[in-house]
């Protein structure tokens, strides 16, 4: 196909050593956070304190809000909205590639983070046997928070995805992972550690995306062509005449 038919897709943006320096960061904190539930360091005291404050039944005001709030983090319903969204402007746009990137990011997120979930096997507030333990290897799903790992990711992808609004999506996606986690220890349904280990796990897939570029470049270019390709269906419009029908009726031969 010309190139001047092709859907401008921007080239992968390289990563910089500040990028870099980030990622490393992030990698080091989410390894911290693990190492200190595994060795019942004071996070899990901490832990443990918050679980017997009872946030919900201290403040009951929010209840209500902050159990339906916490929606935006499951990863079925968020999901879903999002990439209803990103398919509209992928038809709009004639470009797979919003879609590839969410797709490409959550896969990720659940290899990674489901790894460690089956890894550690811990038990949540709800179900915690021994007081002061970190309820670890009891065949558990609960570190990291999931809820807040997929809030990062998917409140991310949008904003990274934006073109105007990128700034303004960065702060609400921000907004919305963090208050996401801290409902989950609010309504007592995560230890405080799952969410500072779900934060990082969801910002270490964000920070992984520009490595997905050039595959995702690939396969939109791929699968675009063979959009573009696809012969249009023929608009509809009054019947053909046929010629016999449009020829002038014949005139009689003259007499004489």
């Amino acid at each position: 196909m010309p190139a001047s038919d092709r859907p401008t897709v921007s080239p992968p943006p390289l990563m910089s050593r500040g990028h870099l320096a980030l990622t490393v960061l992030v990698a080091l904190l989410y390894l911290l956070v693990v190492l200190a539930v595994v060795f019942d360091t004071s996070l899990v005291r901490l832990d443990w304190w918050l679980k017997q404050l009872r946030p919900y039944k201290r403040w009951p005001g929010v209840l209500d809000f902050l159990d339906l709030w916490v929606v935006a983090g499951q990863r079925g319903p968020s999901a879903v909205a999002a990439c209803a969204w990103l398919g509209w402007r992928c038809v709009r746009r004639r470009t797979v590639r919003p879609l590839l990137v969410m797709a490409g990011a959550l896969l990720l997120l659940n290899i990674t983070v489901g790894s460690v979930k089956i890894l550690t096997g811990r038990l949540g507030p709800h179900y915690a046997h021994y007081l002061d333990s970190p309820e670890l290897f009891l065949g558990g799903t609960i570190f990291p928070s999931g809820h807040t790992a997929n809030s990062v990711v998917t409140w991310g992808v949008l904003a990274y995805l934006a073109v105007r609004w990128q700034r303004t999506g960065v702060v609400l996606a921000a907004v919305v992972a963090a208050s996401v986690g801290l409902t989950t220890v609010y309504l007592g349904t995560h230890w405080l550690s799952d969410v500072l280990a779900g934060w990082a796990a969801g910002a270490l897939v964000l920070l992984a995306l520009p490595a997905l570029e050039p595959l995702v470049t690939a396969v939109d270019r791929r699968i675009t062509d063979l959009w573009r390709a696809a012969p249009a269906r023929p608009a509809a419009g009054p019947a053909p005449v046929s010629p016999a029908s449009s020829a002038p009726p014949d005139r009689p031969a003259p007499e004489g």
